[in-house]
């Protein structure tokens, strides 16, 4: 099913029922009188963040989404009901906007009320006086309230999986996580983002999203351009991929340049997080990839030439699953801020 990662609606709470006009006309009140209730409160439009969730995709299709009205009220001053609340789950990290293109809120956690219901009109009981003993004013209820939205998500993970396509995100992720993103030998195999959970213990979890491949001028709309690169805004850190395998054709030390080249390129003018911090300036954990295919020669070479630069390596191999316990420790101290070695 095709990644969904914003949608565009238009919202209505619901109409509040209409008051009544009604006089009272049984055996125990033989002298009358108004006796007419109110009409019940409308719906109001209510959006809940659903953690379960990490696209848009099952609002695809939808125009238009409606809160249910409130009924009128009766006699014997019976109150009408309430409308039934529209309850649309997001994703968390989903920022909503209104047709301006401001941000109305950013959805993080718990339950925001958008779109308050109409008020349910007063029925004729409220407006006796001792003038009027009978009146047959009563209210109709308000009107609800509608708003043009957009839902734009930029996906929670606390690590991001970068580097240019077929390096092998995917199968780190699938390695490290019980998620199970699409892996083949082609580019652009990952067309949407996946995130996983990475489980240290039943108390210590963090996430991590595989991020499809980010190429140069990527910030500029090549390939899948920004609209993938809005996926790591909120990321504390990120894994960079290199692919130093010797049937690679790549040159991992240009692709590292390249690609933090891009990150520099992604700067706040793209972003409307008020703690935006540029990209390029978070931390990285860079990751030499399939060195079981790599000759001895080629991996101290590259080895040499970014340690020579300041910048640590991890040298894993994420099909035959080596040096993962050493590649968790060293993301886990960057998003515990400890030396936990679990």
């Amino acid at each position: 099913m095709k990644f969904i990662d914003q949608v565009e609606l238009t919202l209505s709470s619901g109409k509040g029922g209409s008051g009544c006009n009604s006089f009272a006309s049984d055996p125990k009140s033989p002298r009358g009188g108004p006796d007419g209730g109110d009409g019940g409160r409308g719906g109001h439009v209510i959006l809940r963040v659903n953690p379960r969730l990490n696209s848009l995709t099952h609002l695809r299709g939808f125009r238009q989404m409606h809160a249910r009205s409130g009924q009128p009220g009766g006699g014997q001053n019976c109150t009408g009901a309430q409308g039934e609340n529209l309850i649309i789950e997001l994703p968390p990290g989903t920022l909503v906007r209104n047709s301006e293109g401001s941000i109305v809120v950013d959805l993080i956690e718990g339950d925001f009320e958008l779109l308050k219901g109409g008020r349910g009109g007063k029925g004729n009981t409220h407006f006796k006086t001792s003038i009027n003993q009978a009146p047959t004013h009563y209210q109709p209820g308000e009107a609800g309230q509608t708003l043009d939205v957009s839902f734009q998500l930029k996906l929670i993970a606390d690590i991001g999986v970068i580097g240019f396509p077929n390096v092998g995100k995917s199968t780190l992720v699938s390695v490290l996580t019980s998620a199970r993103p699409k892996v083949a030998d082609y580019p652009f195999t990952t067309l949407a983002p996946q995130l996983g959970v990475v489980e240290l213990d039943s108390l210590s979890t963090f996430t991590i999203a595989d991020i499809p491949g980010i190429i140069e001028g990527a910030s500029e709309g090549v390939g899948l351009g920004i609209q993938f690169l809005q996926h790591i805004e909120r990321t504390k850190a990120f894994v960079h991929m290199l692919d130093v395998s010797d049937f690679s054709g790549r040159d991992p030390w240009e692709d590292y340049q390249i690609i933090n080249k891009e990150l520099g390129r992604y700067d706040a003018k793209f972003s409307d997080l008020e703690d935006f911090v540029p990209l390029n300036e978070r931390e990285q954990v860079v990751v030499f990839n399939k060195i079981d295919a790599t000759s001895l020669d080629r991996l101290e070479t590259y080895e040499t030439l970014f340690h020579e630069r300041g910048i640590q390596v991890i040298k894993i191999s994420a099909v035959a699953n080596i040096n993962k316990t050493e590649l968790i420790r060293a993301l886990s101290r960057i998003v515990f801020g400890d030396n936990n070695d679990e």
